[in-house]
């Protein structure tokens, strides 16, 4: 997908896409950096868009591995299944991370070790953000994790609700540049 196709559906749905540009590969390296991927079995990435952060997970996971894709937006989840939908260890899906139990519960996964998430809490509804925080927590294996990237810090007391041992980092490369949280579930 081009950056003007990424533009294109930025300009149509601005609340859901959250970004203006793909993110950048320095973004996606720091998005994956607190994944212990000799012991992932599971992970979720919720709103991947065109797959900056999905090409990052597929190069340092373990053979085995399940990697589920979750998009809203359908021109992106085509260009997902369009790129992955051969593979055995990948699957995408067309829908809502809010829904992340039921399709656990369709391809047979019990727990996620691993939860990276491109969604834009900051332009997301209120009651949409506490959903999807709130069964990420559910989800999520004791000792597993929560990545994300916000642009700013002012979602931060949402996060707090929801999980445990918050570590930030800055990513200046990256337009805009971008704070990456890590975190445990609280449990």
């Amino acid at each position: 997908m081009s950056a003007l196709q990424f533009v294109k559906e930025y300009v149509k749905q601005p609340r859901t896409v959250g970004a203006v540009m793909p993110s950048s590969k320095a973004l996606a390296r720091q998005m994956v950096e607190a994944i212990a991927f000799d012991r992932v079995e599971n992970i979720a990435e919720f709103g991947p868009g065109t797959g900056v952060f999905t090409e990052e997970i597929l190069r340092r996971k373990r053979d085995g591995t399940v990697l589920m894709l979750i998009e809203e937006n359908r021109e992106f989840c085509d260009l997902l299944h369009d790129r992955y939908g051969e593979r055995d260890d990948v699957v995408v899906i067309h829908g809502s991370a809010e829904d992340v139990r039921e399709h656990m519960q369709k391809y047979g996964i019990s727990r996620l070790d691993a939860i990276v998430s491109g969604l834009p809490f900051a332009s997301l509804p209120n009651d949409v953000s506490h959903a999807i925080l709130r069964v990420t927590n559910q989800v999520l294996a004791p000792g597993g994790v929560f990545v994300t990237f916000q642009y700013s810090m002012m979602k931060k007391a949402l996060f707090e609700q929801y999980f445990a041992g918050m570590v930030w980092q800055r990513v200046w490369w990256n337009v805009p540049p971008a704070y990456v949280l890590a975190a445990r579930p609280m449990k």
